[in-house]
C-alpha cells in the first residue's frame, strides 16, 4: 500500500475513535451510565420453613442444619439438565418403586435413595466399587443375595437390587429406630454410624460429625424431594408426554447346558445386541450364562425366544478348557471365575473332597 494511502487511512480511524470519545462523554446526548437491565437472572429460591424424612422432622431451627440443607437444595434447584433428566426418569420407574414400599410398609421417601445414588441409572457404577442403580458394595450384594460372578451381577437388576434395598433399608431402621441414621448408614456402613454413635455420645444423625459425603447424603435427599415433589415451584416444567415411560416386556425362564452368546440370544429374540443388554443389564459379558435363568425380552417375543434358544440348545457343544491351579485359589474361587459350581468340577475331575493343589491342572466345560 503506498504510503500517502496508510497515513489517510491512520488519520480517519484516528478521527473516528475521538468521535467515540466524544459521544460517550456526552457530546451528543444523555448516555446513561447504568448497566442495561439483564433480559434473564438465575432465579433465587427461599429455602422452605420446614422438612420430613419418612415422616421425621429435620431440626432446620438449628443454624448448621439449615446451613447444611441449603448447600445441597441450591446445587439441586440449579442443577437444571439433572433435574429434567429425574423428571423424565421418575415416570418410568417411580411407579414400581411406590407400589413395592407401599406393599412392605415402608416410607415413600425411600424412592429418592436410588435419584441420590444413581441418577436412576441401571449402569451406575462408582469409584468405590458400588454398582447398579441402588449402589450396593459386592459383599453386601451377596449378604441380600444378588448372584455375582464373571457372567451376572445382579446389581445391575432394577427389580432385585430394589428388593435387596428395601430388606437392608429396613434392617437399618430396625437396628437403628430412626430413619436418617438408617439412610445414613446405607450411604457409609452401619458399623461406621454405630461407631460415630458411641465415641460423640450423640445418636442424631444431625449432631454427628461423619464423612463428608454421608453428611450431606440426607440433605441431598431431602432437597431432591422437595424440587421432585414441586417442579413448577422452583420453575421446572417438562411438558406431558416427554417423560420416559415404563417399558412392555415379557420374562421367559430358560435352561441353558453353557453359555449362550447374547448375540445368538438376541438374534433369537429379534432383537439387537444392545436392545437385549438393555433390557438385561446384569449380563455384564458377552454370554448368557448356563443354567437355569429368567430373561426380559420386549412384549411379543417370548415364544419366538424361546425356539430360538431351543434351535440353539440342539446345536450346542460343549467348550473343554484347561485351568492351572495358582496359588490362593480354591475351588469355589475357580468355579465362580468360570461361572460353574464346585460340585461340577470335582464331578469333571474325579475330585473327592475340596482338595487342589498348586500347578494342578482342572478340566473345565463351558
Amino acid at each position: 500500500m503506498p504510503l500517502e494511502r496508510k497515513c489517510r487511512l491512520g488519520v480517519l480511524v484516528l478521527v473516528v475513535i475521538m468521535m467515540l470519545g466524544f459521544y460517550g462523554a456526552g457530546g451528543w446526548g444523555e448516555i446513561d451510565s447504568k448497566p442495561a437491565a439483564t433480559a434473564w437472572l438465575v432465579p433465587y429460591f427461599e429455602l422452605p420453613a420446614r422438612a420430613e424424612l419418612c415422616g421425621e422432622v429435620v431440626p432446620l431451627g438449628s443454624a448448621d442444619v439449615r446451613e447444611r440443607f441449603d448447600r445441597e437444595f441450591t446445587i439441586v434447584t440449579q442443577s437444571h439438565a439433572q433435574v429434567y433428566l429425574w423428571l423424565k426418569r421418575m415416570e418410568r420407574y417411580f411407579p414400581w418403586i411406590e407400589k413395592q414400599l407401599a406393599s412392605r410398609g415402608l416410607p415413600d421417601d425411600l424412592k429418592y435413595v436410588t435419584v441420590a445414588e444413581s441418577d436412576l441409572m441401571a449402569s451406575a457404577v462408582s469409584h468405590s466399587g458400588a454398582a447398579g442403580p441402588w449402589q450396593f458394595m459386592a459383599n453386601t450384594a451377596s449378604c441380600y443375595g444378588m448372584a455375582q460372578s464373571t457372567a451376572i451381577d445382579e446389581r445391575y437388576d432394577f427389580e432385585k437390587s430394589a428388593t435387596a434395598a428395601f430388606r437392608y433399608l429396613k434392617d437399618l431402621h430396625d437396628l437403628f429406630q430412626n430413619w436418617a441414621l438408617a439412610v445414613a448408614a446405607y450411604n457409609c456402613g452401619e458399623s461406621r454410624i454405630q461407631t460415630e454413635i458411641v465415641k460423640q455420645r450423640t445418636n442424631s444423625y444431625y449432631s454427628l460429625k461423619l464423612p463428608l459425603e454421608t453428611e450431606r447424603y440426607v440433605f441431598r435427599i431431602l432437597a431432591i424431594k422437595e424440587v421432585l415433589n414441586n417442579p413448577e415451584k422452583y420453575g421446572y416444567h417438562l411438558p406431558k408426554g416427554a417423560g420416559y415411560q415404563p417399558v412392555i416386556l415379557e420374562k421367559v425362564k430358560i435352561q441353558l447346558p453353557g453359555p449362550m452368546p447374547i448375540a445368538a440370544a438376541a438374534e433369537s429374540a429379534g432383537v439387537t445386541y444392545r436392545e437385549l443388554k438393555m433390557l438385561n443389564p446384569c449380563f455384564v459379558s458377552d454370554v448368557i450364562p448356563k443354567g437355569e435363568l429368567t430373561v426380559r425380552v420386549p412384549e411379543g417375543r417370548a415364544k419366538r425366544f424361546e425356539k430360538g434358544v431351543e434351535t440353539w440348545k440342539s446345536t450346542f457343544k460343549p467348550t473343554l478348557l484347561v485351568h492351572k491351579v495358582s496359588r490362593g485359589e480354591t475351588l469355589d474361587s475357580i468355579a465362580l471365575k468360570y461361572n460353574s459350581t464346585r460340585q461340577q468340577i470335582c464331578g469333571w475331575n474325579k475330585i473327592a473332597g475340596n482338595k487342589i493343589k498348586v500347578g494342578q491342572t482342572l478340566k473345565i466345560y463351558r
